[in-house]
């Protein structure tokens, strides 16, 4: 029994008229024709009765529409589980830098798991340049870091920013003032791996403003990165989106310094023919980046809202403070760069 047959019957019982059957099948009125009379050679039974108008069924016919819709709607069932065999399940590999395990990772993961619960994945966490060559050399699908891959075999979509502030331990004393580079050179600079994006960039800001050569310290692992400058070790530049934790507890503070340093881009690559899912889960991380944005400017904005209306209206006999020390952690992430016009600012 052909389940095109059936099918081709289901829909000539639907809409009664064998020129619309051939239209919604796009096939020719013979060809409907050729497969109802097949199948009623097949049963022995006249299914339909016919006129130049119409067709309506016969009552063998209905009793046959039940049972034929029923093998057509398994039939399609085990055609799309066939067709998602390969793509639903098995591995894909996924690389993806600390700072996003820090922040939106595990939002994406619960997303991919809702969506393709029988997919297995494996995480590699590293840096950039790692997970690069990683994928270039076929040893992971899909990679979430800073920088775009060039060449026709890779596709890149952008993600979103992390805007990057100077942070230090409240141990070491640095907030209440504007702060030069100069001023920052004089603690151990703590950055992200070697010949990263912001360590090229740490390298040009001190090269340009600083005379003497600071001491820039190199640490492939975010969480170390953190764990030393909570620690009073040092002052690095880091997204405020991940360290929210340490922002709301008070072991790191943001500071307020002249030099801007430039906004931390994300990126999400896999190659252009590779794991079947890989596309689709690029598509799920811009939407756990997105959401995760959203989330953070929703907290910072009623915050933003009432800090604005105490430093309007200030108590009296209190004393004026730095507005970077009483922001929340997401509204840092954030803020407008002002001018200060504290007489220590070289900028």
């Amino acid at each position: 029994m052909n389940i095109r047959f059936l099918e081709t019957f289901v829909w000539l019982a639907k809409l009664q008229n064998f020129r619309l059957t051939a239209e919604k099948l796009h096939t020719t009125q013979a060809a409907v024709s050729s497969r109802i009379a097949s199948l009623e050679e097949s049963f022995d039974v006249r299914l339909f009765d016919r006129n130049s108008r119409s067709a309506t069924l016969t009552p063998a016919g209905r009793k046959m529409l039940a049972y034929a819709e029923r093998i057509v709607r398994l039939g399609e069932e085990m055609r799309r589980e066939v067709d998602d065999a390969d793509a639903d399940a098995g591995l894909i590999r996924i690389g993806v830098i600390e700072s996003i395990v820090h922040s939106w990772f595990p939002a994406l993961m619960a997303l991919v798991r809702e969506r393709y619960p029988r997919l297995e994945i494996e995480v590699t966490s590293d840096t950039t340049i790692h997970l690069a060559n990683l994928l270039r050399g076929g040893e992971i699908e899909l990679i979430l870091q800073t920088d775009a891959i060039a060449g026709p075999d890779f596709t890149n979509l952008p993600l979103c920013e992390f805007p990057v502030r100077w942070v230090a331990s409240p141990k070491l004393g640095l907030s209440g003032r504007t702060l030069d580079l100069a001023q920052l050179a004089d603690f151990p600079i703590v950055s992200f791996s070697r010949h990263s994006g912001p360590h090229a960039t740490l390298e040009q800001l001190f090269a340009l403003a600083v005379e003497r050569p600071a001491r820039i310290n190199c640490i492939t692992s975010v969480a170390a990165m953190i764990r030393l400058v909570a620690d009073g070790f040092g002052v690095a530049a880091l997204p405020p989106a991940i360290i929210q934790r340490e922002l709301r507890e008070g072991t790191l503070e943001v500071l307020d310094v002249s030099a801007e340093f430039p906004s931390l881009p994300l990126v999400v690559t896999c190659r252009a023919q590779s794991h079947p899912l890989a596309a689709r889960i690029a598509d799920l991380a811009r939407q756990a980046a997105s959401e995760f944005e959203t989330a953070l400017l929703a907290e910072s904005a009623p915050v933003a809202k009432t800090q604005t209306k105490r430093a309007a209206s200030p108590k009296r006999g209190a004393r004026k403070t730095d507005s970077a020390r009483t922001l929340s952690p997401a509204v840092n992430a954030r803020k407008p760069r002002r001018t200060s016009k504290s007489p220590e600012s070289k900028s």
